[in-house]
């Protein structure tokens, strides 16, 4: 398992507004985040609750550019948000969402896990050359930039 995590605090910005705008995010609320970079971000099915949601992302990290789609798989009000990728089938990678309230503001820990578990942990090694250390650097970067930019969108 591959698992490539950045913690970021973010001041003057609360938990329930964090959570609230990446489950409700529209692709115009997206753009205006971070132009040129974040492209789409929808829902496409809604469930009662939110678990199970299915949305489309489409954003740059560095000069990868980055289309998929996800379900949500955990949710923890104003807490945690987990998303799973998804092709025809669930693919083994995670997006997890992370908000911890501190002094400032909140804490958001973003944490992309790529890979298999048991057996299957034999082609993590191939998985290892599309998440390169220059990808999981630029994924870093990209989330503390993003992140602060949010701060700055929803304040």
């Amino acid at each position: 398992m591959i698992i490539m995590k950045t913690e970021v605090n973010v001041s003057d910005i609360l938990r329930r507004n964090v959570f609230d705008f990446m489950l409700n995010c529209t692709d115009n609320d997206y753009q205006r985040w971070w132009p040129g970079t974040h492209l789409a971000f929808h829902t496409i099915k809604r469930y009662p609750n939110n678990l199970g949601n299915l949305v489309y992302f489409d954003e740059y990290v560095g000069k990868r550019r980055l289309k998929f789609n996800a379900k949500v798989t955990e949710l923890v009000p104003d807490k945690r948000l987990v998303w799973q990728m998804e092709a025809i089938i669930r693919l083994p990678a995670w997006l997890s969402i992370d908000i911890e309230a501190n002094e400032s503001g909140v804490k958001i820990i973003h944490t992309l896990a790529i890979g298999f578990l048991g057996i299957g942990k034999i082609f993590d090694s191939i998985l290892r050359l599309y998440c390169s250390s220059k990808f999981q650097y630029e994924l870093g970067e990209h989330a503390k930039t993003e992140f602060h930019k949010l701060a700055d969108l929803l304040s």
